[in-house]
């Protein structure tokens, strides 16, 4: 089949769902969107998806959807979950009932053991992970300011099955300069480990804090708090038999020190009182660390501060 002919759902219309519409558009491909967000969807229908900063494109769309359940009705050689992984549940409940359990699903999004999740409703061999390594906010509701890319993105499939079609997802993205490279399911998993290791060592603290990153690597004081988190993090990791770089904590180190001002997306979405994923980041390290019987203090408190703040928030905000 032709790079042109290809078919693309996208649903999650967040930096990252935006940020690959555009570029499987660009590649040809036919797109399909959707979000929960009607404002977002009636500026894209109207103005497009402009991406900005570190990317400099925009693309116009044909097919953009209220729902789920209206996406659901095409066919695709390719739907792309972006929501956050707290809606993946949701997600699954929509694909259910469109019967569509045959098709090939791309999980976009952050967060350790997120795929197992679509395994246990999917067909394991056609469940894929990207891992993404650029990171945006919103300039406005269709418009994306992509603050940093370090190539390359990383894709794959879950059981080492799908080469070819996980090949053509990587081969599409680089051919429009988004660089992304195709690795085998136990690279992968370390992938997964390492991005989530970064975010677990920033994401709470800034949200916390209301710091943004830059700020936070300046300070001695939080820098000596996302080195405990780091070391906690390896550890884990390694208990899991998780291969990560020599020098993990140091290069960790090094490239949280180049993001900039930026605001992780677990810390926007705390500041802005809505769920975060720190139950798939810093309560997954937690939860693995009880499984090797190792103490994570700093992770811990981070999880559950981050928790019941949110529950004390959303509990306020159903009281109104």
């Amino acid at each position: 089949m032709k790079k042109k002919n290809y078919k693309i759902g996208i649903i999650g219309l967040g930096p990252v769902g935006q940020t690959l519409a555009v570029h499987f558009e660009q590649a040809g491909c036919e797109v399909a969107i959707t979000d929960l967000d009607r404002e977002k969807l009636s500026l894209i229908r109207t103005h497009g998806i402009e991406i900005i900063g570190k990317i400099e494109k925009k693309s116009y769309f044909k097919h953009v959807y209220n729902s789920i359940a209206e996406l659901m009705e095409r066919d695709f050689d390719l739907l792309i979950s972006a929501v956050k992984a707290y809606q993946v549940d949701s997600i699954l409940d929509e694909i259910e009932k469109s019967g569509k359990k045959e098709l090939f699903l791309l999980s976009a999004q952050n967060g350790i053991d997120v795929q197992k999740k679509y395994v246990s409703h999917l067909i394991e061999s056609r469940v894929f992970r990207m891992i993404v390594n650029f990171a945006g906010n919103f300039q406005s509701p269709n418009v994306v300011n992509i603050t940093f890319f370090n190539p390359p993105n990383f894709t794959g499939s879950v059981d080492d099955s799908q080469k070819e079609m996980v090949g053509w997802i990587a081969e599409t993205l680089t051919s429009v300069n988004l660089e992304t490279k195709m690795v085998d399911s136990f690279e992968l998993e370390s992938k997964i480990w390492e991005k989530t290791i970064l975010n677990t060592a920033l994401s709470p603290l800034c949200a916390i804090s209301n710091l943004t990153m830059k700020e936070i690597m300046d300070h001695t004081d939080t820098l000596e708090i996302v080195e405990q988190l780091l070391y906690e993090a390896v550890e884990v990791a390694k208990a899991e038999e998780i291969k990560l770089p020599e020098n993990f904590v140091k290069l960790c180190i090094r490239y949280l020190k180049a993001a900039g001002n930026h605001m992780p997306s677990l810390a926007i979405d705390f500041i802005n009182h809505r769920e975060t994923e720190i139950n798939y980041m810093n309560g997954k390290i937690v939860e693995y660390g009880k499984k090797h019987y190792i103490r994570t203090p700093l992770n811990l408190a981070f999880t559950n501060l981050v928790n019941a703040i949110g529950h004390k928030i959303k509990n306020e905000t159903m009281r109104k």
